[in-house]
């Protein structure tokens, strides 16, 4: 609340449990929220997590003017993205790597791993998670900023 006491806030626990997948999606991965406006009334952060089944992609996706930041829980995923000078880029991870995607920047999540789940933990830089599902990892100028889809 914008009136709120600053010195008499309370925290917020969100138990493993009451995370929730009432947020932006994308086909090939699963989303749950832990951290939002919705679930805690934050104000700048959104924060949860991306499953990827085993031997599964992404769709290609960015998140508009929101920075993500992200941590390798568990499996192996793949970051896909373009480069205009080499063209597709695959960075491989490993449980307790980070990743940084850049706004605007179309990328997608690739599980190889044909028995496990990918699951990571995101943190992105607005209050909800913003998610466009684009046809192709090429850069095209974002001109208004996008709403969630």
């Amino acid at each position: 609340m914008p009136d709120e006491d600053p010195f008499h806030r309370r925290l917020h626990h969100v138990a493993a449990g009451g995370l929730t997948a009432d947020t932006a999606q994308t086909s090939g991965m699963r989303r749950v929220a832990a951290i939002s406006g919705a679930t805690v009334g934050s104000r700048n952060l959104w924060m949860g997590q991306t499953h990827v089944a085993p031997a599964t992609a992404s769709g290609n996706h960015h998140h508009g003017e929101s920075e993500t930041a992200i941590y390798v829980v568990s499996g192996n995923p793949s970051f896909v993205f373009q480069d205009d000078e080499h063209g597709e880029i695959r960075i491989d991870t490993k449980p307790g790597d980070y990743i940084y995607v850049p706004p605007w920047v179309p990328h997608r999540e690739e599980n190889p791993d044909p028995a496990n789940e990918a699951v990571v933990v995101i943190s992105r830089t607005t209050q909800e998670a913003i998610v466009v599902n684009v046809d192709d990892l090429g850069f095209s100028d974002p001109g208004p900023i996008a709403q969630n889809q």
